[in-house]
């Protein structure tokens, strides 16, 4: 069976195998245990070795291997990196076989396209999903002014009465990594302590017209079987509006109108308006 990492172990007739890579050396080291599960009596020792990203670095491993008489599968995009590992390997009298540069090689005839080269790149991309999965996790758990004692760990928060799209924009910013949450603001409740501590510039108030407001009231309304008194009345949703834009200038708020606006669209404003004033 395939061991546990243990650069110690010396016992004859045990195999060692030196997973190399120029990044973390995670996917080298699942590729080798991978493999290794068809043998099922085997005795192998995996030792990883990660960011063996210069030639000094590769001229290390493989005389590390070389005196221990290990192995080496490796994972390096740089073409110059693979070709001094090959020319080491046969120096020294190691067995090493390359697992990314066949791949890439045979890609780069495919696609008529040069790899970057860059090491890393499937971690940012595990990182990056790895985000996305728990920034969907956080807006679904604050959506509606759900968790107020976690809203200041949002990086944007939107607040807007009733059918400004605060839901459907806070899930799309969620999509894209943005760690995002929505409070409603009532004309019959006080604004909640914690969205008032939320600093100013990551709040975010949705508007709409009265009339497009309204519109969509009185579908929701008819849909859910609601009275349309007064939530979907024009005097009650301008009242709303007006209150609304009051508390939105007292608090400095920026003002977003998703007025007839795709959830892209707004969405590209919010970022927008962030990354202005990132700059």
């Amino acid at each position: 069976m395939t061991k546990p990492v243990d650069e110690s172990d010396s016992r004859v007739g045990h195999v060692s195998i030196f997973a190399v890579s120029d990044s973390t050396g995670d996917t080298a080291e699942r590729l080798v245990r991978a493999a290794l599960t068809q043998y099922e009596d085997a005795e192998v020792t995996v030792v990883r070795r990660g960011h063996v990203d210069t030639d000094e670095r590769v001229r290390a491993v493989m005389r590390e291997a070389c005196e221990c008489g290990a192995a080496i599968i490796y994972t390096l995009v740089s073409a110059e990196l693979r070709r001094l590992t090959l020319e080491q390997a046969r120096l020294l009298g190691v067995e090493a076989v390359d697992l990314m540069g066949p791949v890439l090689e045979r890609l780069s005839s495919l696609l008529g396209l040069a790899p970057l080269q860059k090491p890393g790149l499937m971690k940012q991309l595990v990182d990056a999903r790895t985000q996305e999965v728990e920034a969907v996790e956080f807006a679904f758990r604050h959506d509606d002014g759900q968790r107020l004692e976690d809203l200041g760990d949002a990086d944007i928060v939107l607040t807007g009465i009733s059918r400004t799209m605060k839901t459907p924009t806070t899930l799309y910013l969620a999509y894209r990594g943005w760690f995002a949450a929505n409070v409603p603001i009532t004309m019959d409740s006080p604004l909640p302590a914690e969205l008032i501590a939320v600093p100013a510039e990551r709040v975010f108030f949705l508007e709409m017209s009265a009339n497009r407001l309204v519109e969509l009231r009185r579908s929701r309304a008819s849909h859910l079987r609601l009275p349309l008194e007064p939530y979907a009345s024009m005097e009650h949703v301008r009242m709303e509006l007006m209150q609304a834009r009051d508390l939105c200038n007292e608090r400095g708020w920026q003002r977003v109108d998703v007025t007839n606006k795709s959830v892209e669209e707004v969405s590209r404003e919010i970022l927008t308006l962030i990354s202005a004033r990132r700059n």
